[in-house]
């Protein structure tokens, strides 16, 4: 017999909510930039002098175009750091990690440098499933010459992936703790331990708390209105193939469930 998993409540989701949520990454990380830093400090293993938190949720590419979100985003002296907090293997992730580097440098660019002037960028993203499939914890991905891999472009900019599930393959022992943490919500390092009570904190938050509950409502509408115009498009697919066939668009309407009208319309097309 299968048993059947309930659904959260809104409010379990939000009382259950880890470090690996995107909503409690994003607010634990934009408000507290020396932890960002030193979680900066751990994964990429560099000193760095400084952090500004960007104060923007969504950067601006081009007048009249939609901008793009980012999880995290800081900036130092001369470097650029994007962090995705990344559950799921959507499939995409590394042309995402394309396009949020342009959106780095672009966004570096508008405020007037010449292009060796460019921070140094990082795009990192933090994932539960190994999205690569090769048994590692950390895949680090510069631009190398293909004829003769000695050679770098040196183009100063890094794509990182960390693998929460193969945490207890990485030997850095701090880098372990967060991909433990985020793996199985343990803390197992100072920094954890810093992280998880912010992350308690945060959830006693009661504007979060609000925001979170508001985003939630509208991912899940969104999704509800996907599946809706995907069985739409579905039943007019079908309803074309039916009427290739010969079936009368009254039994075709039945069958799809769609109007006769739009089956007669389609006929007419």
């Amino acid at each position: 017999m299968s048993t059947q998993v309930k659904e959260q409540t809104l409010e379990e989701k939000w009382q259950n909510a880890t470090i690996a949520n995107n909503f409690i990454f994003y607010k634990v990380m934009h408000n507290n930039p020396d932890v960002c830093k030193e979680l900066l400090e751990i994964l990429l293993e560099i000193k760095i002098d400084h952090i500004v938190m960007r104060q923007e949720e969504e950067i601006a590419i081009d007048y009249g175009k939609k901008g793009v979100r980012l999880d995290v985003y800081a900036v130092g002296a001369t470097q650029s750091f994007d962090i995705e907090m990344q559950t799921t293997d959507t499939g995409e992730l590394p042309e995402r990690a394309r396009y949020y580097q342009s959106i780095l440098d672009v966004d570096d660019l508008n405020s007037g440098k010449n292009y060796n002037e460019l921070k140094t960028s990082y795009i990192i993203f933090i994932c539960i499933p190994d999205i690569f499939k090769k048994g590692l914890a950390k895949y680090t991905f510069e631009n190398y010459c293909v004829e003769d891999n000695k050679i770098k472009l040196n183009d100063r900019t890094y794509k990182l992936f960390f693998i929460a599930e193969n945490y207890d393959k990485i030997l850095n022992a701090e880098q372990k703790g967060v991909l433990k943490m985020v793996m199985n919500n343990e803390s197992t390092t100072k920094f954890s331990d810093k992280v998880s009570d912010l992350v308690e904190d945060a959830k006693h938050n009661a504007y979060w708390r609000k925001q979170f509950i508001e985003f939630e409502i509208q991912q899940r509408y969104q999704f509800s209105a996907g599946k809706k115009e995907g069985a739409q498009e579905k039943a007019v697919e079908s309803a074309r193939e039916l009427l290739k066939e010969g079936i009368s668009p009254e039994v075709i309407a039945r069958c799809v469930k769609l109007p006769l009208e739009q089956v007669l319309e389609l006929k007419e097309k």
